[in-house]
């Protein structure tokens, strides 16, 4: 029998390492972001927007008392995301840990949507993915440490959701989880280990804007446990995922979806 730790939540102390988290400026990426510093990871902070919210995140993880950078950056470009992690490395240190979070969402008929609207999507949805993870990987893969890597999809990539005309979206997402899956077959034997994780339903900005109160509604009567999930619920799960206690996972797709795939 090998050597049996007693310091169990040492598993997840992320102390040491740095992340870089794209879609860091609100919503999933921005909590998930906050809770990497928490459990003691300095953390690249990549995002298009141009309001506060990088700041804010910032502002977040100074309180934990670590380390941030604030990067703007479009991920569906090779150069922006080559340029975004080698800052990263020049002012944090080696890149060990990423998250993906970057994406948007929107719906249409399939019969009546737009090339450039599924196109857009798909650029951000999935190539911006592609290309993150390739920047990413290629950092880990130099410095020989090792790391590992966590693609948010969705649930909308393993069903079809209710109601919701969004071809586009839920391919766009079933292309991340099979993408990741590739990926850390490619990689599984230099030290990297790419994840994913498919929320359900979760009561991010997007999904709580008051003229989406009726869909809410149907979003928590359609969930098992009968609500949305609360954005701090995806931390656990990328902390687990990204740390020492999941050091046997690779090619994952973790469901946070409060049952809605079992119905």
């Amino acid at each position: 029998m090998s050597q049996i730790s007693l310091n169990a939540p040492g598993l997840f102390d992320l102390s040491g390492r740095i992340a870089l988290v794209t879609g860091a400026g609100s919503g999933i990426g921005q909590r998930i972001a906050i809770g990497l510093a928490q459990c003691g990871a300095d953390v690249a902070l990549v995002d298009r927007r141009t309001d506060s919210g990088l700041a804010e995140t910032a502002g977040f993880i100074a309180q934990a008392g670590r380390r941030s950078l604030q990067l703007s950056a479009d991920v569906t470009s090779a150069a922006a995301m080559a340029e975004a992690v080698a800052r990263t490395q020049a002012d944090l240190g080696p890149l060990r840990l990423a998250v993906n979070a970057a994406g948007i969402a929107n719906a249409n008929p399939c019969e009546d949507m737009a090339e450039d609207q599924y196109q857009t999507l798909m650029d951000i949805n999935m190539k911006g993915v592609w290309l993150s993870c390739q920047a990413e990987a290629r950092a880990m893969l130099a410095h020989g440490k090792g790391g590992s890597i966590v693609n948010i999809a969705s649930m909308s990539g393993v069903i079809v959701n209710r109601g919701l005309n969004q071809v586009h979206y839920n391919a766009s997402k079933a292309g991340v989880i099979h993408m990741s899956k590739s990926m850390a077959m490619e990689w599984v034997d230099r030290g990297i280990r790419v994840n994913s994780i498919s929320p359900g339903y979760t009561a991010t900005p997007m999904n709580t804007r008051p003229e989406m109160v009726h869909q809410t509604k149907d979003f928590e009567s359609q969930t098992p446990m009968q609500r949305m999930a609360d954005v701090n619920e995806m931390v656990g799960p990328a902390v687990f995922l990204l740390s020492d206690a999941a050091s046997y996972c690779t090619g994952v797709d973790l469901l946070v979806d409060g049952g809605f795939c079992c119905w």
